[in-house]
């Protein structure tokens, strides 16, 4: 006669394994499961915004190139044409200028933690008077600090008198990082177009003029190699830095489902198929 050995704690029918995993496998604390859903969901978007950024950097670069190659060949502009709005400045934006004036020497800014040819030193911004009563801001060419000094303006020659000046419409330098307000002087981190128009009394355009090396003004001791928006970091690389952000966004979540899902139930299922059956039940049943 087969005996029944259910009411015993320690004994599982052979029947029930698969009830006892997935109790297992449900055992977990669904609290824990929803805290590192969210950890899961920030790390995973946190990832996605470096992923989108880097697409944005590439985007960019590429739209900077398409825009060179379609205003680089056009006719260059006088300085009677140069944009007196920001809406105008957007369409000159690297098209070839010539400017005619006088060099405005007293407001003349160094741009300090500025690099050509990896080595650091100022860019020099000085205003020009235009011959129709405006003027420009005109980013004359880099120069090197004074050693043991970076803060220190290094001697500059400025021409006197009239000056007729060749370059390319740009923006505005872009703001760099700095603790509190950009102070006055000739060595700044950064230049506003406010703050000079209104320290130079000058009626200043909303754009620049980079200047460009010619053979006029090779020997003046100003750098003007000039390193293009798209420098640094190229576009491929852009896209690729995007490709392993997005992967890892991706594996954040698929991690959280393997950790909290996939993994327990199939830990469950295997320590139920490797449990031995009650002997005692396979000797009954055998006699």
């Amino acid at each position: 006669m087969k005996k029944d050995y259910s009411t015993d704690p320690g004994a599982v029918s052979a029947g029930s394994p698969s009830h006892v995993g997935d109790a297992r496998w449900r055992a977990g604390s669904w609290r824990a499961r929803v805290l590192w859903l969210v950890v899961a969901l920030i790390c995973s978007t946190l990832t996605s915004i470096a992923g989108i950024w880097q697409l944005s950097r590439a985007h960019a670069k590429l739209a900077h190139e398409a825009l060179v190659a379609e205003r680089g060949p056009l006719p260059a502009l006088h300085a009677g044409e140069l944009a007196r709005n920001a809406t105008a400045g957007e369409v000159q934006l690297q098209r070839k200028i010539t400017v005619t004036g006088e060099l405005d020497a007293a407001h003349t800014v160094f741009l300090m933690n500025r690099t050509m040819g990896e080595r650091p030193g100022f860019y020099v911004m000085t205003p020009i008077r235009l011959l129709d009563g405006g003027a420009v801001v005109v980013q004359r060419g880099w120069i090197a600090g004074v050693d043991g000094d970076p803060t220190m303006p290094p001697p500059l020659s400025t021409p006197s008198g009239t000056v007729t000046l060749s370059g390319h419409v740009a923006p505005w330098p872009a703001k760099w990082f700095e603790l509190g307000h950009s102070a006055g002087g000739r060595v700044r981190q950064n230049i506003e177009l406010v703050a000079l128009a209104a320290e130079s009394g000058l009626p200043l355009r909303p754009v620049i003029v980079v200047e460009d090396a010619n053979a006029g003004n090779a020997k003046d001791g100003l750098g003007r190699d000039w390193p293009p928006p798209t420098a640094g970091t190229s576009i491929a690389t852009h896209y690729g830095y995007a490709v392993q952000w997005f992967a890892m966004s991706v594996a954040f979540l698929g991690l959280y489902v393997w950790l909290q899902f996939i993994r327990p139930r199939r830990q469950a299922q295997a320590s139920d198929s490797d449990s031995p059956l009650d002997a005692r039940v396979d000797d009954t049943a055998s006699r």
